[in-house]
């Protein structure tokens, strides 16, 4: 889809459609939109659609009034507006009559919704979607091509992870993420180097192997690097992402029902290269480092077991007493394998757990770490974007579910405050650095007939990026 920005006054050509943006202070010109704009205002109403006749063409015509000016509001009105948009060939927004600060806000919006309506994952299906909507040009007389890029590159990252969470098991295996990954990366001019099996042993990932041994479809450790800043030496942000390709529970098995959905256990991988991407994408000034371990998580003669005790990286020793919490077994080496980066600061991303899910729902992820100021850093992106996010406490007291009668720890600590003890558990790891963890359990998917990834939370982590730099 190509996107343009025109400062003088709109002249729609009599092959597109008009989609004209208003608010409280809008004194219009055009007699038909000020006409449904007064409909709109009588109606109580922020959106109306119609069609006109002009020189002989049948031309599409919608209105939209802002009447709250926050970013949420918006949103949820640019949805709308572009449900409507997406049935239209090309368009034409007049924002000329709209103040500089809700001109940018309603740019990003729309162009973010209007991203979000035309995606769609139909690769293995005989008949394909053609989508409609070919060109989008912003008529505005305030600066608005920041807000437009920044839309744009969020598109671009949430439309790889979506492609990667939608892409089948058998697909999307973690050799095909490991070589997406570099591909994405080399792509763009940024680095990428894939570590093998042999080379995570030798390492000693021995957390990170031992979930990966149930499977033939081995383990591998991608690092994507992005030097962005002035000087390459300043301290990078680390993303670290869980990329199980297929999660079954191994021999702590889930049931069957909706297992299929799985295969979205990757979506943290998913997130984390596609938040990178759009990074690059956009040049921003500073330095970044994707992590991203990936394995699948499989029943086998050589699965691990409950009761088996495992070495990390750090050498601390973990009991395994539930196979099925394996995402935080690939993490914890993954997190120690971070500070050799001597980071900023470390977001780890991952559908962690289900116990997410029953304190949240699947409006907002979960946030905890070891730092207050890197949270509240992501709780403001988070409200500046609207990717809603809510944080949970991490005390010293929770670790306490975490002892084991003979290791270190264990990688369960029962069914209170799951979530919690999920990232005290990753906070061992996390000792030498400023880090956080989102649990997307709830938000990395939808289920039912709206069934796929959803791209979250790259809105997000892009937004903090772009704050910190």
């Amino acid at each position: 889809m190509e996107f343009s920005i025109n400062a003088e006054q709109l002249q729609p050509q009599n092959n597109s459609s008009l989609l004209f943006v208003y608010c409280k202070e809008s004194k219009p010109e055009q007699h038909l939109a000020n006409t449904l704009l007064t409909q709109l205002q009588q109606q109580q109403k922020d959106f109306i659609a119609t069609h006109t006749v002009k020189d002989e063409f049948l031309q599409a015509l919608a209105v939209v009034n802002i009447d709250k000016d926050d970013y949420a509001s918006i949103q949820k009105l640019a949805a709308k507006a572009a449900s409507w948009s997406k049935e239209q060939s090309s368009l034409n927004i007049d924002l000329s009559k709209l103040p500089e600060i809700l001109a940018q806000k309603w740019v990003q919006a729309f162009t973010i919704a209007v991203g979000e309506a035309v995606y769609c994952f139909d690769k293995f299906k005989k008949d394909s979607k053609q989508v409609l909507l070919e060109k989008i040009n912003y008529q505005s007389v305030h600066p608005i091509n920041n807000h437009l890029s920044k839309a744009e590159a969020i598109i671009y990252g949430m439309n790889i992870c979506k492609d990667l969470g939608n892409a089948p098991g058998n697909i999307c295996t973690p050799a095909y993420l490991a070589s997406s990954a570099a591909k994405i990366a080399n792509d763009l001019g940024a680095s990428a180097r894939i570590i093998n099996e042999t080379e995570i042993q030798e390492m000693g990932m021995n957390a990170l192997l031992s979930v990966a041994q149930g499977s033939t479809a081995g383990a591998y450790l991608i690092e994507l690097q992005y030097h962005g800043a002035s000087n390459n030496e300043d301290k990078p942000v680390v993303l670290v992402g869980k990329g199980i390709t297929f999660d079954s529970g191994g021999i702590s098995l889930k049931p069957g029902a909706a297992m299929d959905e799985m295969k979205f256990d990757m979506c943290g991988a998913a997130s984390v290269i596609g938040t990178f991407a759009a990074a690059v994408k956009l040049k921003l000034p500073l330095n970044l480092v994707a992590i991203i371990p990936t394995c699948e998580n499989m029943p086998s003669g050589n699965a691990v077991k409950p009761g088996d005790i495992v070495q990390a990286m750090n050498g601390l020793n973990i009991e395994v007493l539930n196979t099925d919490a394996e995402g935080r077994l690939i993490l914890c080496d993954a997190l120690t394998y971070a500070e050799r980066f001597q980071p900023k600061a470390v977001i780890d991303v991952a559908t962690l757990t289900g116990a997410c899910i029953i304190a949240l729902g699947h409006v907002a992820q979960g946030v905890l770490g070891n730092n207050q100021q890197l949270i509240d850093q992501l709780l403001q992106a988070a409200d500046s974007i609207n990717d809603k996010t809510w944080q949970l406490p991490l005390f010293e007291e929770y670790k306490e579910q975490l002892k084991s009668n003979f290791a270190d720890l264990q990688n369960i600590g029962g069914r209170p405050a799951g979530t919690i003890t999920a990232a005290a558990f990753l906070s061992y790891f996390t000792e030498s650095y400023c880090w956080a963890h989102l649990d997307i359990a709830g938000t990395a998917w939808n289920s039912g007939n709206n069934k796929g990834a959803t791209g979250r939370p790259v809105p997000l982590l892009l937004e903090y990026l772009i704050q910190q730099s």
